[in-house]
């Protein structure tokens, strides 16, 4: 059962004595999440179901971050880990997905620069931090088509032939994995080797196996000024993880679109397997169905018209 919002006057007077509040502004909700504008200085938010180890992470992974990361990122100003809560310095901007740029391709440069840097990371010492995240891609198809079973009756008919014949086909393979940093993928191997190591061409190839990745880059996580289509700031960091960085590339290709993908790889300096993209597509196209559920089953409905706006050209390439 999703728990009832913190109170954030409460929270503010705990964590900050002799700051109140003047307005208090609902500014965007989320599957996991639900955010409070301060003032237009603070911007407080509030997990729907508190974990208190994924706060604490979260937390480590921000400070892990924003040194490394060429766009801004949430510097935190306190958090509550009992109350699933995250306090920051609102950055400037809005969200991508209710305020799109005039020429997204204007993005591809900086998100490039933003995902090689991210995941040129050393994932060892993050072991501890975030979760290891290899969730085969069969059992996401599988989550997928649970999802689109749900909401099928709604979904205009001449969408419904591309979004059932991607749940009918065979997903593409998983990672592959590496047996210099994969006990299981050596029978023989002894001892077995710590499977966030990395090997000496891992290294040099910086983003080869399992990287540090935002795992939720979609347009509504990513602020950009108004009037002149320049990315300020990456938010909500809640599902960050070791994973496939072809995670991050495929909520820009679901919300951005191919063009903009293809530009970003192009000044992304770290290096991908040569299945990625097939990843890349694969994962954008059941993220856009994890939307489409939600936005025409229990969230706010702009999740729906923005999946279905994007089906096309997402389910087609």
């Amino acid at each position: 059962m999703t728990a009832a919002p913190p109170d954030v006057r409460a929270l503010l007077a705990r964590h900050l004595p002799g700051r109140e509040a003047r307005s208090l502004v609902p500014v965007g909700q989320g599957l996991d999440n639900v955010a409070y504008e301060i003032d237009g200085e603070l911007i407080v938010r509030c997990a729907r179901e508190p974990d208190p180890e994924a706060t604490r992470a979260e937390v480590a992974v921000l400070a892990a971050v924003a040194p490394i990361s060429p766009l801004p990122v949430p510097e935190v100003v306190f958090s509550d880990p009992e109350a699933g809560v995250i306090a920051y310095r609102r950055l400037p901007g809005r969200p991508l997905h209710r305020h799109p740029v005039a020429d997204p391709l204007r993005l591809a440069e900086p998100l490039g620069a933003f995902l090689g840097a991210l995941h040129a990371v050393p994932p060892a010492p993050l072991g501890e931090l975030v979760p290891l995240d290899r969730y085969p891609l069969a059992d996401l198809r599988e989550e997928a088509a649970q999802e689109y079973e749900a909401v099928a009756a709604r979904v205009p008919p001449e969408h419904r032939r591309l979004v059932e014949d991607f749940l009918a086909a065979d997903p593409p393979a998983d990672p592959p994995a590496d047996p210099l940093a994969d006990p299981l993928a050596d029978p023989l191997a002894d001892p077995p080797v710590d499977p966030l190591a990395e090997s000496p061409e891992q290294a040099a190839a910086g983003t080869a196996g399992p990287r540090l990745c935002h795992n939720d880059l979609g347009a509504e996580h990513l602020l950009a000024g108004p009037g002149t289509g320049t990315l300020t700031g990456v938010i909500d960091w809640t599902d960050a993880a070791l994973t496939d960085p072809a995670r991050d590339f495929a909520r820009v290709y679901r919300d951005l679109g191919p063009e903009v993908y293809e530009l970003t790889l192009a000044h992304y300096d770290g290096r991908l397997d040569d299945a990625a993209t097939g990843r890349v597509r694969f994962l954008a196209c059941c993220a856009l169905v994890e939307d489409l559920a939600h936005g025409l089953g229990p969230g706010p409905r702009h999740y729906a018209d923005a999946a279905l706006a994007h089906l096309v050209r997402t389910f087609t390439g």
